[in-house]
């Protein structure tokens, strides 16, 4: 007895492929959104983690711009005291200057000039005067420059010839003279400067 199938087969074969393709795509639509998904949720994490990392980052940072505002108050401060230190050694030491001036010019004075003005302005210091001759005044330069500890840096402004008159009947011819020149500090006069000038004292 032979039989026939009368029922369509190819029909039922394509909609079980359907059906298994339908699953199949569903399938792969949920594993890849569970991929997705966790592979977003990483990322979200690595995120937070280093926004949390930032966060600490910045407040470390604000931390460390107050303390350097901090220092820097310190170090204008510090600064200042040293500046304020500073001038009241200056002041000490000027002190003693007019004394250590006029010590230097008794010393330094050679024979035949006559100083008839002292005019001092800081450290730098004036003076004016009649020499007998130009040689005198170039002395005078030389020993300000080579054979004072305290005074250095002479510098002549200018020197003008006159007359003077000595008696009624003697007019000798004088040099009028202005020098300038500079006077050291206690903390920048040269250590020879102290026994130099112990014997002027004494």
């Amino acid at each position: 007895m032979i039989l026939i199938n009368l029922l369509p087969h190819r029909e039922a074969a394509r909609k079980r492929r359907r059906e298994v393709f339908y699953i199949s795509v569903a399938v792969s639509a949920i594993a890849g959104a569970l991929i997705a998904g966790g592979v977003y949720l990483g990322y979200a994490t690595r995120i937070a983690t280093q926004q949390q990392r930032n966060t600490t980052l910045q407040v470390a940072i604000k931390k460390l711009e107050a303390e350097i505002k901090d220092i820097a108050t310190l170090q204008q401060e510090i600064a200042g005291l040293k500046a304020r230190q500073q001038a009241v050694e200056d002041l000490q030491a000027d002190r003693n200057m007019p004394v250590h001036l006029l010590n230097e010019l008794a010393r330094q004075v050679p024979d035949g000039i006559f100083l008839t003005s002292v005019r001092q302005d800081g450290q730098r210091v004036t003076l004016g005067g009649v020499a007998q001759s130009n040689e005198r005044v170039s002395e005078f330069l030389r020993n300000l420059s080579h054979n004072s500890p305290w005074l250095t840096q002479p510098e002549l402004i200018e020197i003008v010839a006159s007359s003077m008159d000595v008696s009624p009947r003697d007019r000798r011819r004088v040099a009028n003279f202005n020098i300038r020149v500079r006077i050291l500090r206690a903390s920048e006069a040269q250590k020879p400067a102290a026994p130099a000038s112990t014997p002027a004292k004494s």
